[in-house]
């Protein structure tokens, strides 16, 4: 009997199994294959912080959410329609966030007495009652992987190992996913292994061979592809965006990119991936500790090359004097700060964006910085050009603020096309600058208040340079009152007039009857976008405007406050932008705090603006479930985010498709 197709709108799947399972890999690549299909994508990875956390266990849960759609999705979904659940710990941990009348996809050969007991089951959940709100589908995945592979003479622990591209195929078959993309991967990815290729291909097919057999599933279902405009996309993380973005500026400058930095959970990937683009004249340092990595970028920097650091909340803590020597010294240096739970270690795989205070006031002294925030995976490529532009035009280091949720989750991207990104012009000193013939290395511009670059070895440049005080100027090492007075107010005066780069903020406000703003910053964009819809799409009148540029602020946002009656600040800290806005604005603006180390949820954020404006009308429980969109909206940020694609022909290209070195310069 042929199965009868279902189509839907969107579908959120949630695969979870132990960290040795591969859900991450099996999660990837159904993400992938979605993608290539033309659907619009978020995703949500969540792992254990330990590289092999115990097995069987709730702590050791690994798992991997993606929410697909034919429309413009803002997050990976607050609840699962799907779970794949690999052992009693996988279902233990997950279900509490699934619907009820969800699909739990469930391998049985994990629910022994003892895998049981280890997560606390005083049952067996698929022989009671405990699962009855749900369609179950429990198979015996791991014996029939281990069936499927047999002929190719592995053992029993390494045939069972390909259990996850078992589920893969039959997810694959659920939900007609292209098949083409899995198989060239797991071609390319196992070369040199011709008997685990040839097995977890077996593996593959064979569970979508299980599905298209077994008669378990009373339909298929189809989620057609997103209609929006052609273009040459591909699937991207944010730390994969960033470190394109880098080289990009790097090359639209025309300046050797020197990256240094020290391995740190979750910024790591962009010191992996930037080491990969070596031919765009990039040059990599995996330093010793953060102090090394952030020291040698400065350095770069002195002698004319973009110097470049990336971390994330302990290490920028072990970077903040070195960031107060650039800006003492009025350096370019671009600093990636990729947040997670803190203080201390706190929780290294899962996100935050409690860093927002130190990176502004985390230095001794006044030692201001401009900090620019991403607010999507794709968005971190223009975050990462744009804190370049500044950082070169204004002689300071710039943070650009991600973080968990970004660095690891995906979406589609697209490709720009390089011609269309402005030259970022070093404007390098050449010959004297005074008007007695000397060299002086602190005259600044009148326009930008930025002082020369000049590098080591040109002719008649010779300048001090250093942590101590400058004599405005000279350079000269000063400890005169008036002059350190002065050289702070120019260094803050520098920074402040970057405004003048800034684009005034837009609301989004269809009725204009709105009195309640919701404000956020980075991340919480699209949990906020999604909140505010689903608000909206109830008879809700709430408006909403995001901060890209938090140091220093948009021109007109304190006109934008003190126009509606009630500001929100959602944001995953104790209430920082918002401590900020009511410190610098003098508005009450109301701290909406979430520090969960997940993204905000955007069904509470929903319910409790309802609340906030009066409004008597309650959402469906379908509405509950779902992201709304909204029709002809506006993009999700003028200017920096991409249309979503019709089709992905290659989730992956080479890097040579996306930064060209000719090109770029």
């Amino acid at each position: 009997m042929t199965t009868p197709v279902q189509t839907l709108d969107r579908v959120v799947i949630r695969f979870a199994g132990d960290s040795g399972d591969g859900m991450q890999l099996t999660g990837d690549r159904f993400t992938a294959d979605s993608a290539v299909f033309g659907n619009d994508i978020s995703t949500l990875p969540n792992f254990p912080a330990e590289i092999r956390a115990p097995q069987g266990t709730l702590p050791g849960v690994s798992s991997f959410q993606l929410h697909f759609a034919n429309y413009d999705i803002m997050t990976p979904g607050d609840r699962p329609d799907v779970l794949v659940a690999m052992n009693p710990a996988a279902l233990k941990a997950n279900l509490r966030d699934v619907s009820p009348g969800a699909v739990l996809i469930i391998d049985t050969a994990e629910f022994t007495k003892r895998n049981l007991a280890k997560v606390g089951y005083d049952s067996n959940p698929l022989e009671d009652d405990s699962l009855e709100s749900y369609q179950v589908h429990a198979f015996d995945l791991s014996g029939l992987t281990v069936g499927a592979v047999k002929e190719f003479g592995l053992t029993r622990k390494d045939a069972t190992r390909a259990k996850n591209m078992f589920a893969l195929g039959l997810l694959c078959w659920l939900f007609n996913r292209p098949t083409e993309g899995t198989e060239r991967f797991l071609t390319e990815k196992f070369a040199n292994k011709p008997d685990i290729r040839d097995a977890n291909i077996a593996a593959f097919r064979a569970g979508w061979a299980f599905g298209e057999t077994t008669e378990a599933f009373a339909h298929r279902y189809q989620v057609n592809a997103a209609v929006m405009p052609s273009g040459n996309y591909r699937q991207i993380t944010g730390n994969t965006a960033l470190a394109y973005g880098l080289v990009t500026a790097a090359q639209k400058a025309g300046l050797t990119m020197f990256f240094g930095a020290y391995p740190i959970t979750p910024a790591s990937d962009i010191l992996h991936e930037v080491t990969k683009l070596k031919k765009f004249n990039v040059q990599t340092f995996q330093a010793e500790d953060e102090i090394a990595a952030v020291g040698a970028a400065l350095g770069a920097s002195f002698v004319g090359a973009l110097g470049v650091t990336s971390s994330s909340g302990p290490g920028i803590a072990l970077k903040a004097e070195t960031i107060g020597l650039g800006v003492m010294t009025e350096l370019p240096l671009v600093i990636v700060d990729v947040q997670r739970a803190g203080p201390s270690t706190g929780m290294p795989t899962k996100t935050e964006q409690a860093d927002l205070l130190q990176v502004l006031f985390g230095r001794n002294g006044e030692a201001p910085v401009p900090v620019i925030a991403a607010q999507s995976p794709s968005d971190c490529f223009d975050a990462a050009i744009e804190a370049t532009r500044w950082a070169v035009k204004y002689r300071t280091p710039v943070f650009v603020l991600s973080d968990g949720y970004l660095a690891n989750g995906a979406e589609p991207w697209n490709i720009p096309d390089l011609a269309t990104i402005p030259p970022i012009d070093p404007k390098f000193a050449t010959e004297p600058n005074g008007p007695t013939g000397k060299f002086e290395p602190y005259r600044r511009d009148e326009d930008t208040l930025a002082r020369p670059w000049a590098v080591p070895g040109t002719p008649g440049l010779e300048h001090r340079i250093g942590g101590l005080e400058k004599a405005d100027i000279t350079g000269n090492i000063s400890y005169d009152p008036a002059n350190h007075e002065r050289m702070t107010k120019l260094r803050q005066a520098k920074v402040d007039g970057i405004v003048a780069d800034i684009p005034d903020l837009v609301v989004d406000d269809p009725s204009g009857e709105a009195k309640v703003l919701v404000i956020g910053w980075g991340s919480s964009y699209g949990p906020i976008t999604a909140g505010v819809r689903r608000t909206r799409a109830v008879g809700g009148k709430v408006a909403q405007v995001h901060l890209r540029h938090l140091n220093p602020f948009p021109a007109n946002l304190g006109e934008i406050l003190k126009s509606y009656d009630t500001v929100i600040c959602p944001e995953m800290n104790s209430g920082q932008l918002a401590m900020l806005l009511r410190a610098k604005f003098l508005v009450d603006v109301q701290s909406y705090s979430r520090v969960r180390g997940l993204p905000i949820s955007l069904s509470e954020l929903a319910a409790d603006l309802l609340e906030y404006i009066g409004h008597q009308v309650e959402p469906t429980e379908e509405m509950l479930n779902e992201e709304i969109t909204d029709n002809g909206a506006e993009p999700r940020h003028e200017g920096h985010h991409d249309p979503k694609p019709t089709a992905l022909t290659d989730p992956g290209p080479t890097t040579t498709d996306l930064v060209d070195a000719k090109d770029a310069q």
